[in-house]
């Protein structure tokens, strides 16, 4: 990464500290405002309803200054500078793109489509600001573009390289129309677009006002000591957490739905000092093993692994956004040509989300093996694709494409328990009377999974059950599920988190359990699909949790009697405690070591 050579920190800056709050402020809610903008006028349930978008604000130069906080942002301007010189860019001007490879993993599947646009003041370049998010369909092998079968990334839908999707005001039409004609719910995808290219243009216009406001050279100057004051706290803290000398963590993904697997994320950070004799900070994901033939595979940006770092340390820092600082505060990111983690064109990355959300846990490990208070790992969010047709009331044949991400347990912290029901970041899980009203299913149930947290003083997050029945005439099922054979671990006594499950018809005499990353299975009306999603790791002795925590688990439906005795050592008779029972239990207190999986373990 070379993009923080322009940025001022001399000795007297041009922005005065009050004035950097302000100018903080004023583009955090610029950020905001755009996403909201998203949220509220695109068409497609992923977008309006999951909320899978972002937007961000860069300075001149291109360098992220403020986003929202989604630890896997890559470097998106570099792969638009490489194909259109920043010199020669206009006001008016707004480039498009969605190709992974291309892009080195900024973006890291094909649904994801990002547009880019400079911002002028008085024919000056003052900023950059961007709109992302998930398009339903882009074409590709199945509807929803994304599937367990895929072997090659245009089984995955249509690639644009960066492209000039408007120059000074003209939009280029032909370019948007091919792109929808690939669409098989093209219409979603037309309302989608207009979102985004109306947020990216609210963007500019409050960036502009900005400028107004304060001065182009005042506004420079604040962002790149944002993004110096980032990066300083974010190498501080990684100081803090890692001696000298080389750490490193593994973790797994069980399968890539092709029958291969588990497949190893091996990271390390090393540091060390330089010739100049200042600190150095290295990243590396060498030692990862091989790329999958199935699409799980994670095109991940040399931006990644410190934009995840330097979230986890913005934490409980509430004067710090989220920007390029955490990428700046790592020396060096090496990665290794022909694995999991930076796979060979055209590997297929469409279900890259189980690799990214290892990579998040493996990146937590990293930090506990140093002697940091990371959380436990975490479930990897559940995608259930439900794609058919069904009867309208004029007697058409009608298609659907029902893609529900699905929440799951997180991993518990050091001083709390891990969240419930969580989809990822900021996104949310469709509401049952959305999707009854939208699709042709009907929830025979809707709750949390039992048991389903990873015991724990600080108990895991739970995971969610839903239950469909299917009412469409026919309908195909594509399912992705992840951490059954390598569930997420507990730490410090804590236990692994339960894993997820899919199971057909169940209870009846045609019930059976499908592989968790797979596609193709055929629905018909009356068939019910239940989908249990996986809970998050424990942090610390489960019998060190208060009997009150878990007599309150267990009235919540959260945690079994069984396992209450079990797990906790607390003995629940109706709705009390048994202090007697519970007090004969706990002096049974098990040996614990450092992790948990399935078994307590050393080392992971």
């Amino acid at each position: 990464m070379t993009y923080a050579a322009d940025m001022n920190t001399s000795a007297d800056p041009i922005c005065d500290p009050i004035t950097l709050e302000i100018i903080q402020g004023a583009i955090q809610a610029a950020q905001s405002e755009m996403e909201a903008l998203i949220e509220r006028t695109a068409i497609s349930a992923f977008i309006r309803e999951k909320k899978d978008f972002y937007t961000a604000i860069f300075d001149r130069n291109g360098v992220m200054a403020v986003g929202s906080m989604v630890p896997i942002f890559g470097d998106i301007t570099t792969p638009v500078f490489e194909h259109f010189p920043i010199e020669a860019m206009q006001d008016g001007d707004l480039y498009w793109y969605n190709d992974c490879y291309g892009s080195y993993g900024a973006v890291s599947h094909s649904n994801d489509q990002v547009l880019l646009a400079p911002v002028f003041h008085n024919g000056r370049r003052v900023a950059f600001v961007m709109s992302w998010a998930h398009f339903a369909d882009i074409g590709g092998m199945r509807p929803g573009s994304i599937s367990p079968d895929a072997t090659e990334i245009w089984q995955e839908g249509i690639i644009i390289p960066p492209t000039k999707l408007i120059e000074a005001g003209a939009v280029n039409d032909a370019a948007l129309a091919i792109f929808h004609r690939n669409s098989r719910f093209p219409a979603q995808s037309e309302g989608d677009m207009s979102a985004l290219m109306a947020s990216v243009r609210l963007g500019a216009q409050r960036m502009t006002e900005a400028s107004d406001r304060f001065g182009a050279a005042v506004l420079e100057d604040a962002l790149a000591q944002l993004l110096d004051r980032t990066r300083r706290l974010v190498r501080r803290k990684l100081a803090e957490t890692f001696d000298y000398g080389t750490h490193r963590f593994t973790d797994a993904i069980d399968s890539d739905g092709h029958g291969n697997g588990p497949f190893h994320l091996r990271f390390a950070i090393i540091r060390e000092k330089g010739p100049d004799g200042a600190d150095r900070f290295i990243f590396d994901a060498t030692e990862t093993d091989d790329q999958a033939p199935g699409p799980v595979n994670l095109l991940m940006n040399r931006s990644i692994p410190g934009m995840a770092l330097g979230l986890f340390y913005l934490g409980g820092e509430p004067g710090q956004v989220c920007n390029a600082g955490g990428p700046l505060a790592l020396d060096e990111v090496r990665l290794r040509e022909g694995s999991l983690v930076k796979p060979n064109w055209p590997a297929p990355l469409g279900m890259r989300g189980l690799t990214m959300m290892r990579v998040l846990a493996t990146l937590n490990g990293l930090v506990n093996a140093a002697g940091g208070q990371a959380p436990a790992a975490q479930a990897a969010y559940v995608v259930a694709l439900i794609r058919g047709s069904y009867t309208a009331e004029d007697g058409t044949a009608t298609p659907f494409l029902l893609a529900d991400g699905i929440g799951v347990g997180y991993g518990a912290r050091a001083f709390a328990d891990g969240m419930d029901a969580v989809y990822f970041v900021a996104q949310e899980n469709y509401p049952i009377e959305f999707t009854e009203l939208g699709y042709p299913v009907s929830f025979r149930t809707y709750g949390m999974v039992m048991d389903s947290g990873g015991p724990g003083a600080f108990r895991g997050g739970t995971g969610i059950l839903r239950e469909y029945e299917i009412l469409a005439d026919h309908a195909m099922l594509g399912i992705r599920i992840d951490g059954v054979e390598n569930p997420p671990w507990g730490i410090n006594g804590g236990k692994s988190g339960a894993p997820g499950r899919i199971v057909i018809n169940p209870g009846m005499a045609d019930e059976r359990v499908l592989p968790p990353l797979s596609d193709g299975t055929m629905l018909k009306k009356g068939d019910v699909v239940r989908i249990e999603t996986g809970g998050g790791g424990g942090y610390g002795h489960p019998f060190d949790r208060p009997a009150a925590k878990v007599l309150e688990d267990v009235l919540a439906g959260l945690v079994s009697n069984e396992a209450a005795a079990r797990e906790y050592g607390v003995a629940v008779t109706g709705r009390q405690v048994d202090e007697a029972e519970t007090a004969r239990l706990r002096t049974a207190r098990p040996v614990v070591k450092p992790f948990h999986r399935k078994e307590y373990l050393d080392v992971l």
